[in-house]
């Protein structure tokens, strides 16, 4: 459904999207991640046509968006950052406007409002004016406005930003389950909704793609994911982790704080001991005659991945 070529945007000398490649298939939710100014809002906005890309190309639903740019658009629903609105209308006066926009008449406007007004949970607002509207449910009304001619692309730049906590909770939902009909990319700097909502990310950094996979592939890019973690009763850290490095399959051991006294982890020497590092840990208990009060493998840390990835050189040293 979205196909991008080579997308590269410069302003001067300043490049602020470097060469990205990447499609989204219909049953996607694409989340976009990265740090502040790694370049997510300029490449929503060249995908929706908003702004014109510097080289590369953009097609959505086999439309490109520079040449065919009304059939791209028709195909896209769109809620940028800081989403604008006309204050002084009603949350129902904006739909039907939006609606009217869009080129949906009669009846099936009608219905098109009251759909996403369900969708969006706007019935206790519909006849307030957006600028008595809290943050949330004018985010609300403009994630309505781009769902109102019920598109089959959806682009959406941090969908949950202002939101309270049940309400980011009901926003999330509704992006699963429109993933299933869909092809729906958000961009966000919150990477517990890459677990709450996608089915696969990039992870972006100063205009280029650092990383691309499913929630569980990139939390297996990180050092803990398959490392095993081993509380004991009466037991010396010190005599654990000296035991647990020992074994062949383990790199190196770490004393791991607040899980017990004596609370080790063990990271594997490479991927590909991983899956077998939790037998040999329990096997090695059995010998020793420890009481084990805790043991589990790590599947891994998204938020050690993104730093790894996007942290300056610098910072990292």
């Amino acid at each position: 459904m979205i196909r991008i070529e080579n997308l590269t945007k410069t302003f001067g000398r300043k490049t602020v999207v470097d060469n990205l490649s990447f499609n989204v298939e219909r049953g996607e939710v694409l989340g976009f991640l990265g740090p502040n100014g790694a370049g997510k809002s300029t490449t929503m906005r060249m995908i929706t046509g908003f702004l014109p890309p510097t080289a590369g190309r953009v097609s959505v639903g086999g439309h490109y968006v520079v040449s065919d740019p009304i059939a791209a658009k028709r195909l896209i629903g769109y809620l940028p950052e800081s989403a604008a609105s006309y204050g002084d209308m009603t949350v129902h006066g904006f739909l039907m406007f939006v609606a009217e926009l869009r080129g949906i008449d009669g009846d099936a406007r009608k219905r098109a409002v009251n759909r996403v007004v369900d969708l969006c949970f706007l019935d206790s607002v519909l006849y307030q004016s957006i600028d008595t509207l809290s943050k949330g449910y004018r985010h609300r009304t403009c994630l309505a406005q781009a769902l109102i001619h019920d598109p089959d692309v959806l682009i959406m730049d941090e969908p949950t930003d202002g939101l309270d906590p049940n309400q980011k909770h009901e926003v999330r939902n509704l992006i699963r389950e429109m993933g299933k009909t869909k092809a729906v990319v958000f961009s966000t700097h919150i990477l517990e909704e890459v677990d709450a909502a996608c089915t696969r990310a990039i992870i972006i950094d100063r205009g280029r793609i650092v990383a691309n996979g499913t929630p569980e592939e990139l939390k297996a890019m990180s050092e803990a994911a398959g490392a095993v973690t081993l509380a004991v009763r009466a037991t010396d850290a010190a005599l654990l982790a000296e035991r647990l490095g020992a074994l062949p399959l383990v790199a190196r051991c770490e004393a791991v704080a607040g899980a017990g006294p004596a609370a080790v982890r063990a990271y594997p020497k490479d991927k590909a001991a991983a899956p077998l590092l939790a037998a040999a840990v329990i096997e090695l208990a059995e010998r020793e005659h420890w009481r084990i009060e805790q043991l589990r493998t790590e599947e891994g840390q998204l938020d050690e991945v993104f730093r790894r990835l996007t942290l300056p050189d610098t910072v990292k040293k």
